[in-house]
């Protein structure tokens, strides 16, 4: 079975019952092998905004890439995430696909592995706590070695 390593995030409303709720609704459709500690992180383009609560976790799953795509935006939508054009906006749940197995997708609706992963320690540091030795198939580098690289680990701390 596929192995998917995911990163949730939210920062409007109750940000921890949110992350608890999309994790409850993501596990009846996969199962949630692993899900690291959650850490608060400061916002990431747009900064007039709440302070995200993160995780990230590890899923096995008979969904393909883009059902499991679906599946995530359809989760984001039932918690009352609103799409539209403002990038980075605040919202009550987010979900990204990370990885899919040693996947590399460049389609329309989907990039995996995630675009921006490499540069973002809200995403590094969680991932690194379930995920360390996972290689990145384009970087050639493990979670922790991306770690290392990272900039601004300073706006992430572990929460609770």
């Amino acid at each position: 079975m596929p192995t998917a390593y995911l990163c949730l995030g939210s920062n409007l409303g109750d940000r921890e019952k949110n992350l608890i709720r999309a994790l409850s609704l993501l596990s009846t459709e996969v199962n949630l092998d692993k899900a690291s500690s959650v850490y608060e992180t400061e916002p990431v383009g747009y900064k007039e905004q709440p302070l995200f609560l993160n995780l990230a976790c590890q899923v096995t799953t008979n969904l393909n890439p883009w059902e499991l795509l679906h599946l995530a935006k359809a989760i984001e939508n039932k918690m009352g995430r609103i799409s539209g054009k403002q990038i980075n906006a605040p919202r009550p749940i987010d979900i990204d696909i990370l990885f899919y197995n040693k996947q590399i997708i460049n389609s329309k609706n989907l990039t995996v592995p995630h675009p921006r992963l490499a540069k973002r320690a809200f995403v590094l540091i969680p991932l690194s706590e379930i995920a360390a030795e996972l290689m990145h198939p384009q970087l050639g580098k493990s979670i922790a070695a991306l770690v290392n690289n990272v900039r601004g680990q300073s706006g992430v701390r572990k929460y609770n």
